[in-house]
């Protein structure tokens, strides 16, 4: 008997498994709807609508304004200091802004654009099912320590690097399948969502492209996350080790990091967060600012300093953590008793 189609079977028929799958798809199902009720399609009525709110809002102004310059010659008139009162020295120069300052495109319902908004939905589809290939890649080898199942696994097959490397293969088979199908669901429902509370149009061969590479990139990291859960827990021989170990990372080396960075005033506490380079690698590069820092524009004013983490320096770190741990795995699963 196969071991690897052995444990695909044994990875199916886990309940926790199934419920944190059929979890995680409920999630990405209300933010689907959610998306769904929240925009609407721009037609002629939605414009004429816009334009009438622009209008008012305009006539508001412009009425507002009345109003202040009659109040600023009133307290004028009574010899009343009218710029304590916050008022120009003339108050003539109280005028209305302009009409064209009232843009009817701030008036327009949200409406879901496929070619500039499906992008960004995908990192919330990476990192949501990042977090559930973690937990179920902890419990799956964490279960099979704390039962006994690894120790009476091992009696039939000694090989133990064999042994866990084929559960590896199995999960991580498991998990691309429910991925890819799941990211195939999430672009066509978000596709419906744009034909019919949207647009879908400038959909150009190179926009389809860099979407499906920013698909690739979240497999990637979903299949990356979800090996170091299971090379985690299998360190600690319990998946509660794994998920107290994650929380104590988050917790502890990311917030309370940030916080001493802050205090220290590093100018970019945020590079040394390992989300920020999870960020990067989805959507390609991360710009962060300083605004402590001031370099002088052309235009006038100042601008903040800036430091970009693009996907290739995310792939070096996310790469080497992921290394470490399954290597960490791999050595321990060698080295130490398994009784």
């Amino acid at each position: 008997m196969s071991l690897y189609r052995t444990e695909l079977r044994r990875l199916g028929k886990r309940r926790f498994t199934r419920y944190m799958t059929l979890l995680g798809l409920l999630v990405l199902a209300a933010v689907i709807a959610s998306a769904f009720v929240t925009n609407q399609k721009v037609g002629p009525a939605q414009i004429a609508a816009a334009e009438r709110e622009a209008q008012a809002n305009y006539q508001q102004a412009v009425r507002d304004t009345e109003s202040a310059r009659a109040e600023c010659e009133r307290v004028k008139a009574d010899g009343g200091s009218i710029t304590a009162r916050g008022f120009p020295e003339n108050c003539a120069e109280i005028t209305p802004p302009p009409p064209e300052a009232f843009d009817p495109q701030w008036s327009l319902p949200p409406t879901f654009r496929f070619h500039e908004d499906f992008g960004e939905t995908l990192l919330t589809f990476a990192m949501l099912l990042a977090v559930v290939g973690f937990v179920v890649g902890a419990s799956y080898v964490g279960a099979e320590w704390n039962t006994g199942g690894m120790m009476n696994l091992l009696l039939w097959r000694p090989k133990r690097l064999t042994v866990l490397l084929t559960k590896l293969a199995a999960l991580l088979t498991g998990t691309a399948v429910v991925t890819v199908l799941a990211a195939a669901l999430w672009t066509l429902s978000f596709w419906l969502i744009g034909h019919f509370r949207g647009t879908t149009t400038d959909l150009t061969a190179g926009v389809w492209r860099s979407l499906a590479l920013t698909e690739l990139r979240a497999l990637a990291l979903v299949l990356a996350v979800t090996t170091v859960g299971f090379a985690v827990a299998s360190l600690g021989r319990h998946t509660a080790f794994a998920l107290g170990g994650a929380m104590a990372f988050l917790v502890v080396a990311q917030y309370g990091v940030a916080i001493a960075l802050s205090l220290a005033d590093v100018r970019f506490p945020e590079a040394w967060l390992v989300p920020t380079y999870a960020v990067a690698w989805i959507k390609k590069q991360v710009t962060l600012q300083n605004y402590e820092a001031c370099n002088a524009s052309p235009m006038g004013g100042c601008l903040p300093d800036q430091l970009t983490i693009t996907w290739q320096q995310s792939s070096l770190l996310l790469g080497a953590g992921l290394v470490i741990t399954l290597v960490a795995a791999l050595w321990t699963m060698r080295r130490r008793d398994v009784a």
